[in-house]
């Protein structure tokens, strides 16, 4: 861990930061902190940013209610920049988007952008704006039991698979078991997010059992 007065501030007292969401490792925004808010942030274990227009300390969700919860904060390899990573409550932007990164200036047509958020946000279109023709809808329409037997069948075909010892099949299976265990969780109402904190909880149990085994 490297001290506050080893970073780099501008000729302004400032530092600027990039916030990450720490599921979708999606950039939220970036915004300019102080010495004093990067302090105060570090001891409300939430963002607090200075806000280079009003020229004040700006608590990030103190009036909205879009608080952003920080689980790291690292600094680049010239400590004149820093990563925070957050759990957001609510959207970053005063738009009410997720993120303040949401103009598309350049794609490149062979290199596609693709997330398993990306991908669930486009499993739930399929939920919301029924297209004539989609698997995804057929699926959404014929319900939770349609849906329940094709995560069965893909778990078995994933179980056949790797029985076989066939790396590249079973790969193919397990894809196409989580795009179905994707629906099924959109059909429940079940996130990504709900998922990883699931987990996340699990490996700290998993550690504190680790550490109590190491100590008997």
């Amino acid at each position: 861990m490297i001290n506050i007065d080893e970073l780099k501030f501008d000729e302004k007292g400032l530092i600027p930061a990039v916030v990450v969401d720490s599921v979708s490792k999606q950039v939220l925004t970036v915004a300019y902190m102080s010495r004093e808010s990067l302090a105060l942030s570090v001891e409300k274990r939430q963002t607090v940013f200075f806000s280079r227009s009003r020229g004040e300390l700006w608590h990030k969700g103190e009036t909205s209610g879009n608080y952003q919860n920080i689980v790291s904060i690292t600094a680049d390899c010239d400590k004149d920049a820093l990563t925070v990573v957050v759990e957001p409550v609510g959207p970053a932007c005063h738009t009410g988007s997720e993120s303040c990164f949401f103009n598309p200036v350049y794609e490149n047509p062979d290199l596609k952008d693709f997330s398993l958020f990306s991908l669930m946000k486009l499993i739930e279109g399929r939920k919301t704006e029924k297209t004539e023709g989609s698997y995804t809808t057929y699926l959404f329409e014929k319900g939770l039991d349609k849906i329940l037997k094709k995560v069965g069948e893909e778990s078995t075909e994933v179980i056949i698979a790797a029985k076989a010892d066939d790396k590249k099949e079973t790969i193919y299976e397990i894809a196409d078991l989580t795009y179905h265990v994707l629906v099924l969780m959109i059909q429940m109402g079940i996130s990504i997010e709900d998922i990883h904190r699931e987990l996340a909880s699990r490996h700290v149990i998993d550690k504190k059992v680790k550490q109590e085994k190491m100590t008997k």
